[in-house]
């Protein structure tokens, strides 16, 4: 496959790559092996000196960062720019609080003395996505470097210069040569690398083919993967909530980043009673969102990452015409264009027993289903294959605590967007994936909790 840069608001080919021979790949992974014998041995307060270096770093040089990733795969330059800003944070967030989460957990036994301790496992491959191409990569990598493992990033193919520019961080924020490196393969090169006895455990966030697929190479080895797949998240209205303000917001939860994130607001499950007031509001938010060029600051929703994803999406979206649904805005791509451009859209009246209505739609189309009453939303919230996050608006305190009970979902959020945040865990259930990023638990995803028993 090949390994390019193509700029999707214009479908101009950039740069193309040449992937790693197996050779070159070798040579990476003893220097990963050699990095990770001495950067194991760092204090805490070295590790913790360097993520702040990435967090000035990625500060210093948002702007230029952020071209790289509009340029990529089309998010808007000013989001663009917030994500680097967040990139920082995490680091920030880890230099922080990292000792303070890997320190040794005293426990009462029978022994003179008995704790646990977290050490580091040692090489980690990351499977990484093209969607947030900055944030997804230093999410996994500040606590895992923080806990004195070394990363090996295989990123996406339409990504490679993010890629590179993110290995370029670590190396200028002063990390030794080898304990972050980033590899231009293949996915059918991935499999190989988990063969590999060095590499200990595997992430990957993206989707279910290539979660399955890592895991099953990672469970012909026995270790350990951590996955944050689709999500088809359910954004609940119910009659007391502020109509107005789960309009605004389920606008940005559904188009934030051109529509392309496992935790947007993808199905809309309203109550009869404000139905109609409720699409009335979105509606009109949806109309007044700008569609161009993603480096113009009034741009709200740049192209799609790739003509690929343009019209599978396309693709959905006729085949809810076909069994039936309406549509109210939008519903094909934009004509005459070079780029991967779709329009904001939303569809009702969907069969909500057909599986398409299950499904994850990627990019800016939102699906709006109509119930008679909590229960009925609750249902039709848990009536998918995913289990990755869930908002629901109301301001009674007792359908807040059934919904926050019985959403199925990695997260839940009352009167609010569903975001990832350093301070909270992040991940899913079923189908959405398995294990935790961010927080405590992420750090301790990739360590061996080692019990220490002493008498």
């Amino acid at each position: 496959m090949a390994i390019s840069t193509i700029n999707p608001a214009t479908g101009e080919l950039l740069k193309t790559f040449e992937p790693l021979k197996d050779t070159e790949i070798a040579t990476k992974l003893d220097l990963a092996q050699q990095a990770f014998d001495k950067y194991r041995h760092t204090s805490l307060q070295e590790r913790s000196q360097l993520l702040q270096s990435c967090a000035d770093i990625l500060e210093q040089d948002a702007e230029k960062f952020a071209k790289l990733m509009t340029l990529e795969m089309g998010k808007t330059y000013k989001s663009a720019i917030a994500e680097a800003k967040k990139c920082a944070l995490v680091c920030r967030y880890y230099a922080e609080h990292g000792a303070e989460f890997l320190a040794d957990v005293p426990a009462k036994t029978d022994a003179s003395q008995s704790f646990i301790r977290y050490q580091p496992l040692g090489i980690i491959l990351a499977v990484m996505p093209w969607n947030f191409p900055f944030w997804q990569v230093f999410r996994f990598a500040a606590p895992a470097l923080m806990a004195g493992n070394v990363a090996l990033l295989k990123h996406a193919s339409n990504v490679p210069q993010c890629a590179l520019a993110i290995e370029s961080i670590f190396h200028q924020a002063g990390f030794a040569d080898g304990v972050f490196q980033t590899l231009l393969i293949g996915a059918n090169q991935v499999a190989d690398l988990m063969a590999d006895e060095r590499i200990k455990a595997s992430t990957l966030t993206g989707s279910e083919p290539a979660g399955a697929s890592l895991a099953m190479a990672s469970g012909k080895q026995i270790k350990k993967t951590v996955l944050e797949l689709g999500g088809s998240d359910p954004f609940i209205v119910l009659s007391t909530a502020d109509l107005e303000a789960a309009a605004v917001t389920g606008t940005t939860a559904r188009m934030l980043n051109n529509g392309q994130s496992c935790i947007a607001a993808k199905r809309f499950i309203v109550v009869d009673a404000i139905a109609d007031k409720f699409e009335k509001l979105l509606l009109e938010k949806f109309q007044a969102l700008k569609l161009g060029d993603p480096m113009v600051p009034e741009t709200d929703i740049g192209p799609l990452a790739t003509a690929k994803i343009l019209q599978d999406l396309d693709q959905q979206v006729q085949k809810m015409v076909h069994i039936g649904a309406k549509v109210v805005l939008g519903g094909n791509p934009v004509a005459n264009s070079s780029g991967n451009y779709y329009p904001p859209t939303l569809i009702t009246d969907i069969p909500q027993e057909h599986p398409i209505a299950k499904e994850e739609f990627f990019g800016p189309v939102a699906m709006l289903f109509r119930v008679p009453d909590i229960d009925a939303a609750i249902k039709l919230a848990n009536d998918t294959p995913f289990g990755l996050g869930g908002s629901a608006w109301t301001n009674d305190p007792q359908e807040q605590q059934r919904l926050i009970n019985e959403i199925e979902a990695g997260a839940v959020f009352i009167n609010g967007m569903v975001k990832s945040d350093p301070r909270m865990p992040f991940g899913g259930i079923k189908r959405s994936g398995y294990g935790r990023e961010l927080s405590i638990q992420g750090i301790h995803e990739f360590v061996n909790v080692k019990t220490v028993w002493v008498k």
